[in-house]
Order: C-alpha cells, then structure tokens, then sequence
C-alpha cells in the first residue's frame, strides 16, 4: 500500500497519466460521436483528436515546471521529451499511417481474392497525428496539469 500512496503523491506522475486516461477517452468520445459507433480499441489506440502523446508529455513538462521550477533538469529532460514525441507524432509516425493507408488501398485493389492470411489482415492506419490534433494534446495536457496543480493535495 505504501508503494502505492508514494507512486499517487508524485505530481508528474499523476499529472502524465491523467493527460493520457484523459485524451484517449475524449478520442473516443469524438470517434464515436463521428463514427456513430464505439471502437474499444480507440480507448487504448494512436491516432486521433486530440493526441494522447502529447497530452501526456505536455502535462508531464508543465507538472516539473510547477514542482521544480522552469531551471531545474527535470523540466529540461521532460520539456525535450515532450518536442521529441510531439515532433515523431507529426512526422515519421503520421508518415507511417498515410503508407499504411496506401498499402491498404493497393492491397484491396490487386489481392482481393488472394486468399492467405497475411493479405487479409489492413495495416494499422491510425498512428500518427495531424499538427492540430498535436496542438489539442498539447493545450489539453497542460490544462490537465495546472488543474492539478491547483487541486493536487
């Protein structure tokens, strides 16, 4: 129980985590209203509005700045996290979806009646993000942590 109450105090911690619980369940909430229909795997997923990516990160760099100060190495460590993961979620990885989409449409079009188990299964299309679901992370992590901030005990 111990180990628990210490992991519960730690403000970073708390703050990330919650930016993460808090953003997947929103990008639920927008698949579903969008799609009209509930997608579990969007609870746990990437890919979407807004990025849980970089509401975790985002959330984690204001809750060091809010703890140790905008000075210390905690804030630096987590603020070049945060451009690192934000940066790879606009770029290799949201590049990685648009050739997932791609091969999914040739794969559709050339194999359809190929009858093997590898070709029956899509690429994973949704891994990465557009610039404005970054941005809606971002602002909704660091939402996230001052709201904790004020009320964290």
């Amino acid at each position: 129980m111990a180990v628990w109450n210490e992991l519960r105090s730690n403000q970073m911690l708390m703050s990330a985590v919650v930016g993460w619980v808090v953003a997947q369940v929103l990008k639920t909430l927008i698949d579903m209203w969008l799609n009209k229909s509930f997608s579990a795997e969007r609870l746990v997923g990437s890919g979407g509005m807004p990025s849980s990516h970089s509401s975790t990160v985002c959330a984690l760099v204001t809750a060091a700045a809010y703890t140790y100060g905008l000075e210390s190495a905690e804030f630096a460590v987590s603020f070049v996290l945060a451009a690192v993961v934000m940066y790879d979620a606009m770029g290799v990885r949201r590049e990685t979806g648009k050739q997932a989409k791609l091969l999914n449409m040739i794969m559709e079009q050339h194999f359809f009646s190929f009858d093997n188990e590898l070709f029956q299964k899509r690429l994973k299309e949704f891994v990465g993000h557009t610039p404005l679901q970054v941005a809606a992370g971002a602002v909704l992590g660091i939402v996230i942590a001052v709201i904790m901030e004020l009320f964290y005990v």
